[in-house]
């Protein structure tokens, strides 16, 4: 159905006959709920089509906050033709290559679109919203307790089979939504990670900005910075945090920043975990192990430490693999 939506999008949109041939390849990337294609039509650029359902309320924010952005002079694909009707868009196709499909480059080939991307995050702090864009509700301590309840859920009992009732009413997690969720005066992506950052033009281009709100900015650099899918040594951290100061002139207080790593970490993890059981997608188990370890190094030392290092090493011990498959 979705298919045959967006092929009939594409004919209408470059006025093909009939018989054009429109070659239409699937795209596997992320988890937003939402058929994402390749368009080929013989003869013309190419398009990617993006079907999506209302099931999710974020995605019927992608074509506003686009327009929005683009308007802002952030580096987004152009959207050349939507219809709010269908829920179909084509957008403008920047290519395949990631900041993830670089992974392996040296850092001065790396350099230049980490420090494109920061600029684009350094933009976004100034940017502002009018006040008839509707976005997704601010991060607050209930959008924070929700992610919290995401990693409960799905990682710790879901996937790893553990009891997590007591972590639900944990005096340590409370304090920490509470302290992140007090304010959220600037816009954030976030999902502020290497698959929705594409390498396009010598620079770094957004994409999956549906979930686009208020918060704080330290939670899209957080990340960033601890990635699982990068999995960035120390080394490479420091230098992705001298790159960010050069941009923005100051460095994040370190315990802000701390924070909200435990806080985006605990959400990549519940994320990994509902999408390998629940999509069964196994290639999102080899992250588990490299996020627990992030999260482990992140609350070293702080009052969660005692609460969640149990349940990382675990993770981390495990290599993806669920307490149903051991």
């Amino acid at each position: 159905m979705a298919a045959d939506t967006l092929l009939t999008a594409v004919r209408a949109h470059l006025k093909l006959d009939p018989d054009h041939t429109v070659i239409l390849e699937p795209i596997q990337r992320g988890a937003s709920g939402r058929t994402i294609v390749r368009l080929k039509a013989e003869g013309h650029p190419t398009f990617i089509g993006i079907h999506y359902t209302l099931e999710r309320e974020d995605n019927r924010y992608f074509l506003p906050v686009a327009h929005f952005l683009r308007k802002n002079r952030l580096n987004v694909p152009e959207v050349l033709y939507d219809n709010p009707g269908r829920n179909i868009a084509l957008v403008e196709d920047l290519g395949e290559e990631d900041l993830l499909s670089i992974k392996n480059e040296p850092w001065s080939a790396r350099e230049p679109f980490y420090r494109s991307a920061l600029e684009q995050l350094d933009r976004l702090f100034y940017t502002r919203p009018p006040k008839d864009l509707e976005l997704s509700a601010p991060f607050g301590a209930e959008t924070y307790e929700w992610e919290q309840d995401y990693f409960i859920d799905n990682l710790v009992e879901k996937h790893l089979g553990l009891d997590g009732s007591s972590l639900r009413d944990n005096d340590d997690l409370v304090t920490l939504r509470r302290n992140l969720g007090a304010s959220h005066r600037n816009l954030v992506h976030r999902d502020f990670q290497s698959q929705n950052i594409i390498l396009h033009g010598e620079k770094s281009w957004l994409i999956d900005f549906q979930g686009l709100r208020l918060g704080r900015q330290e939670y899209d650099l957080a990340s960033l910075l601890y990635d699982p899918y990068l999995d960035h040594s120390e080394e490479e951290q420091e230098q992705i945090l001298d790159l960010w100061e050069d941009i923005s002139e100051e460095r994040p207080v370190p315990e802000l920043l701390r924070d909200c790593a435990i806080q985006r970490l605990m959400q990549a993890l519940g994320a990994y975990a509902n999408i390998l059981h629940g999509r069964r997608d196994e290639w999102y188990a080899q992250h588990i192990p490299s996020a627990a370890r992030l999260l482990l190094a992140q609350v070293t030392g702080t009052p969660l430490e005692g609460t969640l290092r149990p349940i990382l090493e675990t993770a981390a011990d495990q290599g993806g693999l669920s307490s149903a498959t051991r």
